[in-house]
């Protein structure tokens, strides 16, 4: 017990934050490609995994249109949790060991009560996510949204939804900025160090305090680049997330000492 507490108080100690330039994220995502391209095997492969996952997630939803929007946003809640592979990917290149995916897949073995209970924390931020946008939908919308087309006419493009579309988008504004400014780096944190879920998440507001400008440049790159995947309906994805995920790693190295 006291090695483990010694070897906890050394990873807190050493997590000093540092400061980067506003297009240090291009480079993160030079890097990931770079991870991406070393690592195309288990990376593409997993990445498959999320693009079919996506789309089952979106074939439950359709019955329930109004929800579609919410799930996607909630897609982006988890991301940084179903993403730990492709740190464990990165991390194995860094330290010049043989990429090996299995082990990239058990690799939250080594910090489990903390990795388990980021993931349930982002859980739960989805499960209300969720709620809140049924919750927003049944009190500013009054009739029934058949498809996806019915919903971008009448609610979107129409002009007499105003007040749902910006209480929608500002409560999803808000959990989405919460949950990035909590976990950008918080996720790779728990993998590569013996460190607690308050620690992580405090070290990751500490980094966007410190880096305002990289991180909101992040942050757009992040939210463009998904969107390219939803766009090809889900397909992108199978390239897209695991490139994000690798750069997350060097975001986090480069953020934290």
């Amino acid at each position: 017990m006291e090695h483990t507490m010694e070897h906890r108080d050394a990873g807190v100690a050493t997590a000093q934050v540092q400061r980067v330039e506003a297009s240090r994220p291009l480079l993160w995502l030079s890097r990931g490609w770079s991870d991406l391209k070393r690592a195309a095997g288990p990376s593409l492969g997993y990445g498959l995994w999320v693009a079919v996952f996506g789309v089952a997630l979106l074939a439950v939803a359709w019955r329930y249109t109004y929800l579609v929007p919410a799930l996607v946003g909630g897609f982006l809640l988890v991301a940084p949790f179903v993403a730990m592979v492709f740190y464990a990917l990165s991390r194995q290149i860094e330290r010049g060991q043989k990429i090996d995916g299995g082990a990239a897949v058990f690799a939250w073995r080594r910090n489990f009560g903390s990795i388990a209970l980021w993931g349930l924390v982002l859980t739960l931020t989805l499960i209300l996510w969720e709620r809140v946008a049924a919750i927003i939908f049944a009190l500013f919308y009054g009739g029934e949204v058949r498809d996806l087309n019915t919903l971008a006419a009448d609610v979107l493009f129409s002009g007499r939804y105003i007040p749902l579309l910006v209480a929608y988008f500002g409560a999803g504004a808000l959990f989405a900025l919460t949950v990035f400014v909590l976990g950008v780096i918080t996720a790779p944190m728990l993998l590569d160090r013996d460190v607690d879920v308050v620690t992580a998440a405090l070290t990751s507001l500490r980094c966007c305090l410190a880096n305002p400008r990289a991180t909101l440049v992040w942050a757009a790159l992040i939210a463009l680049l998904t969107a390219v995947g939803f766009a090809t309906f889900m397909l992108g994805l199978v390239v897209v997330f695991p490139l994000l995920g690798h750069a997350s790693w060097h975001a986090y190295r480069d953020m934290v000492k």
